[in-house]
């Protein structure tokens, strides 16, 4: 039995590296000034930012149902005989749901995961469940692993702007007034699908910093109950430069430990602006 992972690019997987990975990816849709463009497709990650500080009128969708019908198609054309489709969490979109309703025409070749989780630790999942397929389990079997594991993971978000919190109604206007004047940074934190402040921290090296420490806190969490962890650095900087400088500095804080980066998904990005330094830590499955 061949099973097939598919996912969405709000796991901050694209195309490319999809293939490289051996991992099917719907494309994200993103409406610019009334046009619709797709996430890694169309739409790079400098196009998306450069957009949203140019004040364009801009928004997210979920994909249709008619493309993602068209991946799942795919992978059953390239010959295999079930899938698992890792979206992002039910609590951020109708898209998980809109897959669950698509998946009762298939039998059960289809299983549709609510684990909760986007970006570093959506990522996670598609790993985990990589790893799982390999070693030979069903989709069913990956599904449940992957719900049951949903809620071992943790993102912290450091915010360089409070532009788009306030527009988004997550911060009153007096009160990012005054954190601009005191140059007061929010550290944000993402568990299941809820976002959450954290701490509030003047400028944006004591953020770093903070949020550093808090990973490091999470991931004695793990280890404490015996857990392997995976962990991820993600960013919506404007050049390569200051994310890969964010990358090392986890790196750094982490040494023996494999970190990867990505570009923000656009779906947290919109939210937070240019310029936002994630972690997100998850426990490994296999």
């Amino acid at each position: 039995m061949r099973t097939a992972i598919v996912t969405d690019s709000n796991s901050g997987i694209f195309e490319a590296e999809g293939s490289r990975l051996g991992v099917y990816v719907v494309p994200m849709p993103v409406i610019i000034d009334g046009t619709e463009y797709l996430e890694g497709v169309n739409l790079s990650h400098e196009q998306f930012y450069q957009s949203l500080i140019s004040h364009r009128e801009m928004s997210t969708s979920q994909p249709t149902p008619g493309s993602v019908l068209a991946v799942w198609g795919r992978a059953f054309s390239d010959g295999f005989d079930e899938l698992v489709y890792i979206p992002m969490s039910s609590g951020l979109s109708s898209s998980c749901q809109t897959a669950r309703i698509l998946a009762e025409d298939y039998g059960g070749k289809v299983q549709v995961v609510d684990n909760h989780r986007i970006s570093i630790t959506q990522r996670a999942s598609v790993m985990d469940a990589l790893e799982l397929a390999r070693l030979g389990h069903s989709a069913a079997e990956i599904k449940s692993r992957l719900e049951q594991a949903a809620y071992d993971s943790v993102i912290y978000v450091g915010v360089e702007t409070l532009e788009f919190l306030k527009k988004g109604g997550r911060i009153t206007a007096a009160a990012a007034a005054v954190s601009m004047i005191l140059s007061m940074k929010p550290l944000l934190i993402i568990r299941g699908e809820r976002l959450d402040a954290y701490a509030k921290v003047r400028g944006t090296k004591n953020c770093k910093k903070q949020e550093i420490e808090a990973i490091q806190k999470s991931a004695e969490v793990f280890r404490r109950k015996g857990q392997a962890i995976r962990i991820g650095a993600a960013g919506s900087f404007l050049n390569e430069e200051e994310g890969q400088e964010w990358l090392e500095m986890v790196q750094s804080a982490f040494p023996g430990e494999t970190v990867y980066y990505d570009p923000l998904t656009f779906s947290i990005g919109c939210h937070i602006g240019p310029g936002a330094f994630g972690t997100g830590i998850s426990a490994r499955l296999s």
